[in-house]
């Protein structure tokens, strides 16, 4: 290249004699480049002895050119020659570099190994900074130090949804935000919760002897009953088969169960199917350092939002008929201490509990009663959330929601007093990193403070509800940062598929607070899957964004075990057990947290696409799609009376190829596509925005199946639902109807067609193989 630079600037600055002039012109796809140049040399001009010309008179007596022509000498001839040599390496070099420069424009990415290799590039709408300058950003901002004061901040002893405590930290929050800048307002909503009798407490009477414990669980049904105890171990599904199993009669049983495994809620519907007529939990004995008397506090209803606006948002209850959700249970249930179970179990009598269980306790038979009352005060409540939004600098319109819980039974230190400090300190650090560090996102991002969370993410869904139209199109994605800190042995995460490619990615750039090396180092260790994933469940605030609304949403926790925090829905949600929780480190947790939270919510509104992952889904339904092949095609050979033999899965097969081919086809129209053209990756990311709405049924009301998505939300209409219907016409169940099966199978089967027939893009673009 220096030779030719050389050259180059010979021919610009050659013999005295001779000039040289370029037109350099790009057509508009850049495919060629045209030279045109024009050389004037001694053909114009007398030469000497030297070769050095005298200049004539341009107005003399000029030779024709065709004159000149026949008049070459060979010096002449040789100068062209070496002339025309030039022309053709410059041109030579010209194209090279034009062609090079092509190559190497960046192109949307279109998966993970490609979004590891995003190149840095401006349109002109907005600068687009260096990804480790946005890192480096981040990092001078967040800060250990700084947390201590934010948590006393944000701390209170008593902080219940709708209580004046409530209210003044969301004033707190909104005040923060203001500071930084931020455009804020409020949402408030007027919601039905269930609290304490005026007495103070429920009670239950056994062997003679009456308790009065003062947690409870809100939404149970009130009443009084007098039945006989079974122990039921965790409540779980495969608990209760294993004692149908065994011949126990479940019916008109009070059962007596243990915390953890799954919610509360899940706890009490699994009992009500067996025909229970109460549940009482209490503390799981194997984490024993809760202590014998602590009360329980936690709600029973199986969805979120406000049970009696199902669907649709408790803005103002008169304007709605009166109607509940079909999650609100129609039996007794109600929380007591280890210490009044303790009691029950030792006198139990009946069967030993089943061997599986490891466990020595009586299951209890009928001459083991109890008699439970609870009588819950339903109450309306005005409950506000609050918002902060950083705008986008392109796409303002496109926004990614970051939110934490703000109220708590108790004090709530890790359930809300930890997840509010990182919002408001995540808050804090990108709203001085676009006002003093240059940064501007594309996309706007919306920080959002919750009431009523200890209800069932009230507040969120009552949110969600009333702005379903508009954010189905607009928000893109949702952070949770609730119980984000509960312990440091390991880093859980539940999320959206599609956001499976962001987190290891994020886990490989932010360093571990126990050790050196990432998050991914110590917590993946080379298979993020088994290590770190995890289901999102239903009492995840960030599950109804997801299963409801269409929105991918991701949650994670530093914890020290698999299960639950020992404390959430205690009085003892305190920072001192907390402490002792993480060894004395929760605010380099919390530091750790906000720069897990901070890493992606930048990722998503820096890039020019996107950080989804379209073909993720892939291996999931092919999963769900064999799993119901399987299972179809062992009734059609073992019972082939209970299906007709026109049941072919040839169509759900085709629709989840119908998927496939069109993931497949977007990851290339990425490839192909450039980056300059703004309306373009818009364009493509509207596309990957529409993948996780279309997974929620359209035939099912959301009223009665609220959470519509037919891979990862519950109710009849989703593809582990079939395959449990088919499993119960294999045991002749007396509930399983072909008929419905038929019925559901079909329109699940156009539910991912249809889903394949967006992501494919406009109605033109597709043909008879999508």
């Amino acid at each position: 290249m220096d030779q030719a630079r050389s050259t180059i600037s010979k021919i610009f600055n050659g013999e005295p004699h001779s000039y040289t002039r370029f037109n350099l012109t790009q057509n508009m796809e850049g495919d060629n480049s045209q030279v045109e140049m024009k050389l004037s040399s001694d053909m114009d001009e007398e030469t000497g002895g030297n070769g050095v010309g005298e200049h004539l008179n341009h107005n003399s007596n000029r030779k024709p050119y065709v004159a000149q022509k026949l008049g070459r000498t060979p010096k002449n001839l040789c100068f062209m020659a070496v002339a025309t040599l030039l022309i053709f390496i410059i041109g030579y070099l010209i194209g090279y570099l034009v062609h090079r420069k092509k190559d190497l424009a960046p192109t949307c990415a279109a998966s993970t190994v490609i979004f590891d290799n995003v190149a840095d590039f401006e349109t002109g709408a907005a600068p687009l900074m260096n990804w480790n300058k946005v890192k480096e950003l981040l990092a001078e901002q967040v800060s250990a130090d700084k947390f201590d004061s934010v948590f006393r901040e944000f701390s209170s002893d008593n902080h219940r949804a709708g209580s004046l405590s409530d209210e003044v930290l969301g004033q707190n929050v909104v005040k923060r935000f203001r500071e930084y800048g931020m455009n804020t307002w409020t949402d408030e909503h007027f919601v039905k919760v269930q609290d304490p009798p005026a007495s103070g407490s429920n009670s239950f009477s056994y062997k003679g002897k009456q308790e009065r414990p003062t947690g409870f669980l809100s939404y149970s049904a009130n009443g009084t009953i007098t039945d006989a105890i079974l122990y039921a171990f965790y409540g779980e599904e495969k608990d209760l088969r294993l004692l149908k199993g065994h011949n126990v009669n479940m019916t008109g049983r009070v059962m007596l169960v243990r915390t953890g495994r799954i919610s509360f809620a899940e706890k009490v519907a699994n009992a009500a199917k067996m025909g229970a007529s109460a549940v009482l939990i209490y503390p799981d004995p194997s984490k024993s350092s809760i202590g014998g008397s602590t009360q329980l506090y936690g709600h029973v209803h199986l969805g979120s939002g406000d049970p009696y606006t199902p669907g649709f948002p408790s803005f103002n209850h008169t304007q709605f008929p009166p109607v509940q959700s079909s999650g609100l249970p129609q039996i007794l249930a109600q929380t007591i201490t280890l210490d009044m179970a303790n009691s029950i179990l030792r006198q139990l009598g009946g069967a030993n509990a089943p061997e599986e269980w490891g466990s020595p306790n009586k299951l209890g038979d009928d001459s083991d009663a109890i008699t439970l009352g609870v009588n819950n005060v339903l109450s309306e409540k005005k409950i506000v959330n609050v918002f902060g939004v950083i705008k986008g600098f392109v796409d303002a319109d496109r926004y990614v929601v970051i939110g934490a819980q703000r109220d708590a039974w108790g004090p709530g230190f890790a359930a809300s007093t930890v997840g509010t400090s990182v919002l408001v300190e995540l808050a804090r650090s990108i709203s001085d990193m676009v006002k003093n560090g240059g940064f501007k996102p594309r996309r706007s991002i919306v920080f959002a403070s919750w009431s009523a969370g200890e209800y069932g993410s009230v507040g969120a869904t009552e949110w969600l509800e009333g702005y379903l139209s508009s954010l189905s199109m607009k928000a893109f994605s949702y952070i949770n940062l609730d119980g984000v800190v509960t312990g440091q042995k390991y880093l859980k995460v539940a999320a959206s598929p599609l956001l499976h490619s962001l987190v290891q990615s994020t886990l490989k750039e932010v360093n571990s607070p126990n050790k050196a090396g990432s998050l991914f180092s110590e917590f993946a260790k080379d298979d993020m899957e088994s290590n770190v994933l995890e289901p999102l469940k239903l009492d995840n605030a960030a599950y109804p964004f997801l299963a409801f609304s269409g929105i991918p949403s991701v949650s994670f926790r530093f914890t020290s075990d698999n299960s639950d925090y020992l404390y959430f829905g205690t009085m003892l949600d305190t920072r001192e057990k907390l402490d002792v929780a993480t060894g004395d480190k929760v605010p380099q947790l919390a530091e750790a947290a906000t720069r897990v939270a901070g890493h992606m919510v930048l990722r998503l509104v820096h890039d020019h696409l996107l950080r989804m992952d379209v073909e993720q889904y892939n291996k999931i339904i092919l999963n769900r799609v064999g799993q119901i092949n399987k299972k179809v095609n062992s009734v059609l050979r073992l019972q082939p009376q209970l299906l007709p033999k026109t049941l072919t899965m040839q169509w759900l097969r085709s629709a989840y190829g119908s998927y496939s081919r069109a993931s497949s086809q977007l990851a290339a129209d990425i490839q192909n596509s450039n980056m300059e053209d703004i309306e373009m990756c818009r364009t493509l990311n509207d596309r990957i925005m529409t993948v996780e709405r279309n997974f929620l049924s359209p035939y099912v009301s959301p009223r009665e199946s609220p959470f519509r998505h037919i891979l990862l939300g519950s109710g009849p209409h989703t593809l582990q639902a079939l395959y449990g219907h088919l499993e119960a016409l294999g045991m002749d169940h007396p509930e399983a109807d072909a008929d419905l099966f038929r019925s559901q199978f079909a329109l699940a089967t156009w539910t991912i067609q249809g889903c394949a027939n967006s992501l494919a893009g406009d109605v033109w673009s597709l043909d008879n193989e999508i």
